[in-house]
């Protein structure tokens, strides 16, 4: 049975708002793992330590990055205590409404980079005539100028030469103490993960999907947090997720950002919250959105649905959370970040190739023969629970205890491959003119 027999349709769902809401059962503080964290002046705690450069809009975009390229491993040999320094450019901030969600969404974002515990600091630079205004994204988001955030404007400093020259100046003053921050023991209810799945296939659901489910039911009993998104690839399943809503009020957001996307993008096209998969996921098996729902949504775990966010929104509840975003992973894990997301568990039944920045990430594949085609990618083989070597809670319990280790500092495959220098991409939503 494949996409030739079988026809996608709709169904009546029971929302059951709350009824089968089960609290996690913490573990006392004493009782709960640690990893070793950087601990920042507002009390968050990053997993890594970089310094970011962002652009307030395409027309920027050429100054953050060749401020960024100029600090070589060479030229950052003197800072060890620093992960590099990474341009996060983008290709709106003009030509798009003013006003309205488009740009708040733009702008919550990117605030979202600039507060990241993950950043030591951050450079802001905008040409001048966008409009993404760098006065209305500081008085939006409630930023200023300060030690540890820099604003430029290209053409009130002298134009591109001398915006990049002045970007590596105050760069190079922000490092040594950037490179003074030392890594802490710190309760892992301080880990923040976003969880992602991109390229799948009829294994998903069965191995790596379930194991990073039983990871982040872990996660939550140790105080920590799962961010379950892609909201087109819950559909079909989202009831079973109101169920476990803590509240009526968290199943009714979850059910407004469903049917956000049902009037926005599902009328007459070939999206995925109207059935059609991708070509990769087709040829791995599925036939249709809602099997690719059934898999992903496990990621989440079998634990309580604690808060519905939208896009970007800064996520502060602990345990199992929701946050709307599109399919698109590098959308997708973007919006994560921006929210906070401190780490990245990314799943994969096909291979996909994917790195990101501030926070690293690690991906999960679903089967043996996969993993050893593309081993400097994949950083653990949930295919062996396929292969019956171990359990689905074997390997949440492994997949728990890496994500430790690399919030500690231990690279990942994407890391060491230096992937995450073209991953930050806001969503784009609006119209564009």
């Amino acid at each position: 049975m494949h996409s030739h027999n079988t026809e996608f349709r709709e169904f009546d769902r029971d929302y059951a708002h709350a009824s089968e809401f089960r609290p996690v059962q913490l573990l006392p503080e004493s009782e709960r793992a640690t990893f070793q964290g950087y601990v920042r002046p507002h009390g968050k705690v990053g997993t890594r330590n970089f310094i970011g450069i962002l652009s307030t809009v395409n027309c920027s975009a050429t100054v953050v990055n060749k401020i960024a390229d100029w600090f070589t491993p060479e030229r950052l040999k003197d800072f060890p205590n620093v992960d590099g320094v990474v341009a996060f450019s983008h290709s709106i901030g003009c030509g798009m409404e003013m006003t309205g969600e488009p740009m708040q969404l733009l702008r919550r974002t990117m605030a979202g980079y600039i507060r990241h515990p993950n950043l030591a600091a951050a450079l802001v630079i905008g040409l001048g005539c966008e409009r993404n205004q760098l006065k209305g994204l500081l008085a939006q988001e409630e930023l200023a100028a300060s030690p540890h955030l820099h604003t430029f404007i290209m053409q009130e400093t002298g134009g591109t030469r001398q915006t990049i020259a002045a970007g590596i100046e105050a760069v190079r003053a922000l490092l040594p103490e950037a490179n003074n921050v030392r890594r802490e023991t710190v309760s892992a209810s301080h880990l923040s993960v976003g969880l992602q799945c991109g390229g799948s296939d009829g294994f998903s659901s069965i191995t790596a999907n379930p194991a990073l489910g039983a990871a982040v039911d872990i996660l939550a009993r140790h105080g920590g947090t799962g961010i379950l998104s892609e909201t087109p690839e819950i559909y079909g399943v989202e009831h079973t997720l109101t169920r476990r809503a803590a509240s009526r009020a968290v199943g009714e957001k979850l059910i407004e950002r469903i049917r956000w996307w049902k009037d926005v993008y599902s009328v007459g096209r070939d999206v995925q919250i109207n059935g059609q998969v991708s070509p990769g996921n087709q040829i791995g098996g599925l036939a249709n959105i809602f099997e690719k729902s059934l898999g992903s949504s496990m990621k989440g775990g079998t634990g309580p649905l604690m808060e519905v966010y939208k896009y970007a929104e800064p996520v502060t509840t602990k345990g199992f959370v929701f946050m709307d975003t599109p399919g698109f992973d590098p959308v997708s894990a973007t919006g994560q970040i921006a929210g906070g997301a401190n780490l990245i568990a990314f799943t994969t039944g096909r291979g996909s190739m994917f790195g990101s920045k501030p926070a690293p990430c690690i991906k999960l594949a679903t089967n043996t023969p996969m993993f050893q085609r593309l081993e400097e990618d994949m950083d653990i083989n949930c295919g062996e629970i396929l292969d019956g070597t171990v359990s689905v809670q074997e390997m949440g319990q492994r997949i728990f205890e890496l994500f430790l280790r690399t919030a500690s500092g231990e690279a990942s495959k994407s890391e060491l491959l230096g992937l995450g220098d073209y991953e930050f991409v806001p969503w784009q939503i609006g119209i564009m003119s």
